[in-house]
């Protein structure tokens, strides 16, 4: 199990913010650090500023060694797939190869709405995910494509530099849809994101991306299981119930009308990981068991690097032990 740190940057994220998390996520150890991918807040009503995802990015790629980097997720609604394939090898070779593709289908009817984008039916999106990765891949072989999809249409293109990898940057697909995401997760992706899930219903995806996979004679073990998953740390009762009110806050809830005691046992219903270090460990460890290869803890409040300090003091030993 490896743990990452993942920052919604849609949800009044500033610079300063955003580069005082990689800088820290760099130092204490975590494997890797990830973004969102929005044009504006996901809390309907709320008014906030959104960082743009490349920039971020490439900020990340730049002021870092060791942190893999990547996006969870784009979708291919709005992010045509020349834009992230070229994108993609630019942020590998500025990474020297520490960048991971993550793209989806679309999800967020409110948002393509506002942009004026198209928000199709849940098949057709999959159809045009299915077409936008096998466009990349095809591009990234650094010879002349043409191409006349369903959604896409390409005449003698060319993107040049190739990946540094040769196999190409790796892919990881998001989305949990058992009938027909599964499947493309399973003939396309190198890693694979459910989206909010309980452990039940993850066990039951991943046994079938494991049956999808031997369909099509491929190893399920060679796809990288992760979870990005809300995390509320403290070594007390009070200090969680101060973390409950901030997430109350960046929600756009009113803290003086919420019981902190409640929204925790809320937050443990939806499978966030809720409690001390030992309390978390534990936690982390299920999933584990389950098939997590690893985990994006989203952190929502960003000015409070003292949460991530007590994970990456405390949590991360406990859950670097339990592998040995």
């Amino acid at each position: 199990m490896q743990l990452g740190v993942m920052v919604a940057i849609q949800e009044d994220v500033t610079w300063e913010g955003w580069l005082r998390v990689v800088d820290f996520a760099e130092r204490a150890g975590f494997e890797s650090i990830w973004t969102s991918d929005h044009l504006w807040t996901v809390i309907p009503g709320a008014v906030k500023q959104s960082l743009a995802m490349w920039p971020a990015l490439t900020a990340a790629a730049l002021r870092t060694n060791r942190l893999q980097i990547g996006q969870l997720v784009s979708p291919t609604t709005y992010r045509h797939p020349v834009e992230l394939a070229q994108n993609a090898v630019a942020l590998d070779h500025l990474s020297g190869g520490r960048y991971i593709l993550g793209i989806g289908a679309g999800w967020q009817q409110r948002e393509h709405d506002a942009f004026g984008f198209v928000l199709p039916p849940p098949g057709e999106r999959i159809e045009r995910l299915r077409e936008a990765v096998h466009v990349i891949r095809r591009l990234w072989q650094g010879e002349p494509v043409s191409h006349r999809g369903r959604f896409f249409h390409l005449e003698e293109a060319v993107l040049r530099p190739r990946p540094l990898r040769l196999e190409g940057v790796p892919i990881l697909i998001g989305g949990g849809g058992e009938r027909k995401t599964l499947r493309l997760v399973a003939e396309f992706a190198d890693e694979w994101n459910p989206g909010f899930v309980d452990p039940e219903g993850f066990a039951r995806k991943n046994a079938l991306l494991a049956e999808y996979c031997r369909e099509i004679g491929r190893d399920p073990r060679s796809i990288r299981r992760t979870l990005m998953v809300t995390y509320l740390v403290g070594r007390t009762r009070d200090e969680l119930r101060a973390r409950a009110l901030r997430m109350a806050q960046w929600r756009e809830m009113d803290p003086a009308r919420v019981d902190p005691d409640s929204l925790l046992e809320e937050s443990r219903r939806r499978w966030m990981l809720v409690g001390t270090p030992a309390d978390i460990v534990a936690q982390i460890r299920t999933w584990a068991e389950l098939g997590v290869d690893r985990i994006m803890l989203h952190m929502f409040d960003l000015d409070d690097l003292e949460g991530l300090e007590l994970i990456a003091s405390e949590v991360l030993p406990g859950v670097r032990r339990s592998r040995t």
